[in-house]
């Protein structure tokens, strides 16, 4: 195995000018030198084009055409990954400067996976403070797919033949693609955490999917747990009903 192993980063992008370029300038000062950077951005109509021309002599790739979205996007990416491993940040989000380095050192270790992430990360606001952290280990599939379905998609790498095998990410599918891509890699092969601390960080602000999703983000939560053959008494699959009547509760009081 190459001790340094060339890592594929891709950042998919639609009218994110208010922080795209954070996010470009995470992957951009990572102390690990042997990175691809690829953005894909589906037509911006804001300033974000703007943005990544200001660096685009340091990003290997640039494409900015009309997609079909957030995971159409990703893919491209991906098929234009020459990395041995090939992770997303999106472009609301972060990596911590030493985040690709302690992931190459992982893999170095440990090259039997299909999956190497970040189980500690912080949750950052609009304005990038730190608002908390979050631990979420993931043990194998049995345990993502039947018991917490919950995981940490910013600062996670896949094994990029695994990630061929596999065909990538299901695109038909929008709010839970990175859940099930996960359970589709972790039939082929381990998954390997960071635990130390966060090497990443996730934006939370009023126009994350995962703020706007509501009942819709829990359906396709269902979806994913069906499609990969969970119980359908699962933990998992009790623990969206149970939200989701949390939610119709919301809506009825005053």
């Amino acid at each position: 195995m190459n001790a340094s192993p060339l890592v594929t980063v891709i950042t998919p992008s639609f009218n994110q000018g208010a922080y795209i370029e954070q996010t470009i300038l995470s992957v951009l000062n990572q102390t690990y030198r042997n990175i691809q950077y690829i953005v894909i951005d589906g037509g911006s109509e804001d300033e974000t084009m703007d943005i990544i021309k200001k660096y685009e002599d340091r990003i290997d790739i640039v494409i900015s055409e009309k997609d079909r979205g957030q995971s159409d996007a990703i893919n491209k990416g991906f098929r234009l990954a020459k990395g041995e491993l090939t992770g997303w940040i999106n472009s609301d989000d972060i990596l911590y400067p030493e985040c690709v380095e302690k992931i190459a050192g992982l893999y170095a270790r440990r090259p039997d996976g299909s999956i190497y992430y970040c189980s500690v990360l912080d949750k950052i606001d609009g304005n990038g403070d730190v608002t908390g952290t979050i631990r979420v280990p993931v043990r194998n599939r049995e345990h993502l797919r039947n018991r917490d379905y919950t995981l940490n998609q910013p600062g996670s790498f896949y094994k990029t033949d695994i990630l061929r095998s596999v065909n990538y990410i299901d695109d038909s599918i929008h709010y839970c693609m990175d859940l099930d891509l996960w359970l589709r890699l972790l039939e082929r092969g381990n998954i390997y955490g960071l635990d130390q601390r966060a090497y990443s960080a996730f934006r939370i602000w009023p126009g994350t999917k995962t703020s706007t999703g509501g009942e819709k983000f829990l359906r396709n939560i269902r979806q994913v747990l069906r499609k990969n053959h969970a119980s359908s008494l699962s933990r998992n699959i009790l623990r969206t009903y149970w939200y989701s009547f949390k939610l119709l509760l919301r809506t009825m009081l005053p």
